[in-house]
């Protein structure tokens, strides 16, 4: 990793500050910013996702797709982490931590509200970030964008039901105009103008050109990264600032659910002699949130003001410095992952 890379932590911290910062000296630009939406969807969010994401996308051949059967350990483990453990697991921790020892602190009102956007926000895999995190560990590109695909696919017909099942209710309304857009504008849209440009780079200068353009990128992704820090905690600055106490305590369930669903998918792909290269992003998918469904959803369930959305935006608050952290792990696991007996 480069000296910008190893350093990520401490840029992630001064962004978090300065972005609360910022969200409290110039609020009104940052509400501007954060009403510039289109089905809950923020668009200075999506045009930063595609600064991270492009230079991912255009590494992958989608010729070479057809070998992502060859991934299918790696993509059971992470299908099984991602829809029958993860939703259930954040459950029990809702209940256990929201419901049970954190009672005394909370707002009695809202407990309820509160484990339903834990669910919420469990029970819808992560999409577009989840070709940045593959990117920071050297993930399988072609894994990633296949498991990535068969996610959206089973989420079009599993999110209702199981967080009905979850929230004990007759029916969910989900937000489809949400889950569509976002779908076309993080998956869709970026791998089409990013194989367009791959095939133009490579029919100009080959290989080697491709190569060059992905080193300039490289800095560029990782700075919208930061952008979209700045700009996530200058929008709940706000509510940070107002409700520390309710968000730290949200934040312990999340928290817990990320590092245990990370950890088993990792290690499930180690007892199943997965390579590196596909554990790595399978554990990074396994963990993280698609927090713009899980947003939209809460507020159309429960409202703006209600404790389900502000559990999901603690979601979103901490996705970006926790998942960080998982990439890290991950990296320096790596000898011990290889030297696993199941390893093969």
């Amino acid at each position: 990793m480069g000296l910008f890379e190893r350093y990520l932590t401490l840029w992630v911290a001064l962004c978090i500050l300065a972005g609360i910062l910022l969200g409290q000296a110039v609020p009104g630009l940052f509400h501007a910013l954060g009403d510039a939406t289109v089905a809950e969807v923020n668009l200075p969010v999506a045009v930063l996702v595609w600064l991270m994401i492009v230079p991912m996308l255009l590494k992958i051949d989608l010729a070479a797709l057809g070998q992502v059967g060859a991934h299918w350990k790696g993509i059971a483990a992470t299908v099984g982490v991602n829809w029958l453990v993860k939703p259930f697991s954040m459950a029990l921790l809702g209940w256990l931590f929201i419901g049970t020892l954190f009672r005394p602190w909370l707002p009695a009102d809202q407990i309820d509200s509160y484990m339903a956007g834990l669910i919420l926000l469990a029970a819808a895999p992560c999409t577009a970030m989840v070709f940045v995190w593959s990117n920071l560990v050297e993930g399988e590109p072609h894994f990633t964008l296949g498991q990535v695909a068969l996610n959206d696919l089973i989420m079009v017909v599993a999110f209702a039901p199981v967080v009905g099942l979850l929230l004990g209710l007759s029916a969910i309304t989900v937000p489809w105009d949400t889950l569509l857009l976002s779908v076309v504008l993080y998956i869709v849209v970026p791998v089409i103008v990013a194989q367009l440009w791959r095939r133009s780079l490579l029919a100009r200068g080959g290989p080697a050109r491709l190569e060059a353009t992905l080193r300039r990128l490289g800095p560029w992704s990782l700075l919208a990264l930061l952008a979209t820090l700045v700009l996530l905690f200058g929008l709940q600055g706000e509510q940070i600032i107002r409700q520390p106490a309710v968000i730290a305590l949200l934040a312990v369930p999340i928290l817990i659910q990320v590092y245990f669903n990370a950890g088993l998918a990792y290690w499930l792909n180690r007892k199943l002699g997965v390579e590196w290269c596909v554990a790595g992003p399978s554990a990074l998918i396994g963990a993280s949130n698609f927090f713009e469904l899980a947003v939209a959803t809460a507020i159309a369930l429960f409202g703006f003001q209600s404790g389900a959305a502000l559990a999901t935006v603690v979601g979103v608050l901490i996705e970006v410095p926790v998942m960080l952290s998982v990439v890290h792990i991950v990296r320096r696991t790596r000898g011990w992952y290889e030297r696993g007996a199941g390893f093969r």
